[in-house]
């Protein structure tokens, strides 16, 4: 139970924070926004801002009301004297949020719609919600590393910001050694026969040396202790001997708090542009019908389940995973696919280069396909991810 809790919370918190992006965003803009809401329709209730008609106040009047039901905000009856404001709702579907704006159907005229604003105000609307995303990953970096972050280290780094150095698999090869012994990316190497904690040179020049001979390796995966005799096998390219992993060295790194904030900013950009280069990978896949494209994607269920893996590990992995996710949350929803933010980007970019707007219908019609499109490929990713983990509810409860 534990593991779907934390997965909701992470997932409210990354949804939230790209809605309020776009709330905070059209509330600049002069736009009205319906309503704010925690979770997905239906609502169960909310609270709604009334504000005083006509005063000359530049502070006017306020006050609320409880609003229950489902019934759209627009159609709520009117307070004499005042003008309804946004509603603040909690819906029965627990799963992020939603921010509803006057005219982003394209439906509702007037000064405070969406479509009566400038091509400018529009965009900043739209990819108001990627940036809050880029901005949350870089505050929790930041958070992180004054607390200490796990991060791979080079070789460079000052001793007195490091702690908890260790080995720790990155890769595990198909059909070698380690995978057949059953090793897992993210296992910490501990042991190999009696040499303890062993360093990146100190472990390959040891493979090295015992070639063709069975070595106990010892691992550490989260609070168990695995050690699997292993037989490193020759490596054709280099006539060196290997297990078949990818290693790192990696520690807990811990900046003071002025650092922390400006290396968190900076890991968001290195982070970012990994991402984009990695995304770009996987479409190109897609384009050229690679298998390896679809096996690297995981729907729903997948990041639950490895959200229950990480967070096993400790709160500052948890924190780096979060802030990875909600990085790769802003890359999706800034590509131009009908239904995402990049999609709606790219109509309103289209009317404004022809200077004219592309007709309602059909671009209503583009964000439909676009809706049904994404859901089949998370149902098709998520039947793969439940073939991919066995014990499935175990890992969830």
């Amino acid at each position: 139970m534990s593991t779907l809790i934390i997965f909701l919370i992470i997932l409210g918190l990354l949804v939230l924070s790209h809605e309020f992006g776009h709330f905070v965003a059209a509330r600049k803009s002069g736009m009205k926004v319906y309503e704010f809401g925690f979770g997905f329709p239906p609502r169960f209730c909310g609270l709604q801002v009334l504000i005083k008609k006509d005063n000359g106040d530049r502070n006017p009047t306020r006050k609320y009301r409880i609003v229950w039901g489902r019934k759209p905000a627009e159609e709520l009856p009117n307070v004499p004297g005042y003008e309804s404001g946004t509603i603040y709702s909690f819906n029965w579907l627990p799963l992020g949020g939603f921010v509803r704006i006057k005219g982003e159907e394209g439906q509702e005229d007037g000064p405070d719609s969406f479509m009566a604003k400038p091509y400018y105000k529009k965009a900043i609307v739209l990819v108001a919600g990627v940036a809050m995303n880029i901005m949350l990953a870089a505050v929790i970096f930041s958070i992180g590393f004054m607390w200490g972050l796990p991060q791979a280290l080079d070789g460079s780094e000052d001793p007195a910001i490091v702690s908890s150095r260790q080995l720790q698999i990155m890769q595990v090869l198909p059909d070698r050694p380690a995978q057949i012994a059953g090793f897992k990316a993210g296992d910490i190497i501990i042991k190999i026969d009696n040499l303890e904690t062993p360093k990146l040179e100190q472990m390959q020049t040891y493979v090295d040396l015992n070639k063709d001979q069975e070595i106990m390796v010892t691992v550490k995966r989260g609070d168990e202790i695995i050690a699997k005799k292993i037989t490193p096998t020759v490596y054709q390219d280099t006539g060196k001997g290997g297990i078949g992993v990818g290693l790192s060295e990696v520690g807990i790194i811990k900046y003071p708090w002025y650092k922390a904030i400006y290396k968190g900013f900076i890991l968001s950009a290195l982070y970012l542009k990994m991402i984009l280069w990695a995304f770009g990978g996987i479409i190109k896949g897609l384009f050229i019908g690679s298998s390896s494209a679809t096996e690297a994607l995981s729907g729903p269920i997948g990041i639950a389940v490895l959200t229950g893996q990480i967070a096993k590990l400790g709160i500052p992995y948890l924190l780096n995973f979060t802030a990875v996710l909600s990085l790769n949350l802003a890359i999706l929803n800034i590509l131009p696919i009908p239904a995402l933010d990049g999609g709606r980007l790219l109509f309103i970019t289209i009317g404004r280069i022809f200077k004219r707007q592309v007709p309602l219908k059909f671009e209503q019609m583009a964000h439909s396909l676009g809706f049904l499109l994404l859901m089949l490929a998370v149902i098709i990713i998520t039947f793969k991810d439940i073939g991919r983990f066995t014990n499935i509810w175990q890992k969830f409860f």
